[in-house]
């Protein structure tokens, strides 16, 4: 067994999204071998999406040229 200590945030969506309920949140928690982030999305029926941080960076690439 390994024991590990892990960087999470996390905020409610409400100040952000005008379809969430109060209580709805989104979770970011890096992984243990620093290679990516697990993102929790509670208005999703806490839905988890798993994220490398090659695929992060691509994804923020996107949204910009998207914007």
């Amino acid at each position: 067994m390994e024991k590990h200590n892990r960087k999470s945030i996390m905020s409610n969506i409400a100040d952000f999204c005008l379809l969430s309920k109060d209580d709805d949140f989104i979770e970011i928690t890096e992984w243990s071998n620093g290679d990516g982030v697990d993102i929790v999305l509670s208005s999703l029926g806490y839905f988890i999406i798993p994220v490398t941080f090659g695929q992060y960076n691509l994804i923020k690439k996107l949204m910009k040229k998207l914007n």
